[in-house]
């Protein structure tokens, strides 16, 4: 099983998350096949099968991930609309959303090119997923220390640092410490179908 099959398992009483219905709706838009879709997220085709139904609930990476394959956005994915796209997010209205042990408020409005998150990641959570996909990323460390890897070089960023780098390179994020880690990050959204062709995790130790 690759590394990023790993998420929690829906909530107690077995209700289905926000996530569920979603899933299948968007994979059929795109024109997938769940063994496909699941071939480029890195995921087993029954795990996605799990998401799709609620049995499983998707980490952080995982929903970038399908979101990218889908041409669309971590937003819609958990059945978020919004009627208009207000260019102020007040810090009462960002309403935290836990996937995979991290915490992540929408920072942004959904829709645009680039999506902004403030993201919580828990010591050891994730640690293991290694991502590549087209795009760009940004970063900025709020509270404690990031360990990023990029290729076969591993930082170490403390609050204030930041970091700016082309997504197609091989890139982990990890908590440093045991308080966990706080950041704002910022990606691109590709809409392009073609988007499929770069996705999916790679495994390997950190140095």
């Amino acid at each position: 099983m690759n590394a990023s099959d790993a998420g929690p398992p829906a909530g107690p009483g077995g209700e289905l998350p926000a996530v569920a219905p979603q899933l299948r709706a968007l994979r059929r838009r795109a024109g997938l096949t769940l063994e496909v879709a699941a071939r480029a997220a890195g995921l087993s085709p029954a795990h996605l099968s799990r998401l799709e139904t609620g049995q499983r609930q998707p980490s952080l990476p995982m929903l970038l991930a399908l979101a990218r394959i889908y041409s669309t956005t971590v937003s819609e994915l958990l059945g978020e609309t919004a009627a208009d796209r207000d260019a102020i997010v007040r810090a009462g209205d960002m309403e935290p959303t836990r996937a995979g042990g991290w915490t992540y408020f929408q920072a942004g409005a959904p829709g645009r090119a680039m999506q902004a998150l403030r993201v919580r990641v828990p010591y050891g959570s994730q640690g293991d997923v290694v991502r590549v996909h087209p795009g760009e990323e940004w970063l900025y460390v709020l509270r404690g220390r990031l360990r990023l890897r990029l290729g076969d070089t591993v930082h170490l960023l403390a609050p204030g640092d930041s970091a700016h780098f082309d997504s197609l390179t091989p890139h982990r994020l990890a908590a440093e410490d045991h308080d966990g880690v706080e950041l704002l990050f910022v990606h691109t959204l590709l809409q392009s179908p073609t988007a499929t062709l770069c996705l999916g995790p790679l495994t390997g130790e950190l140095p």
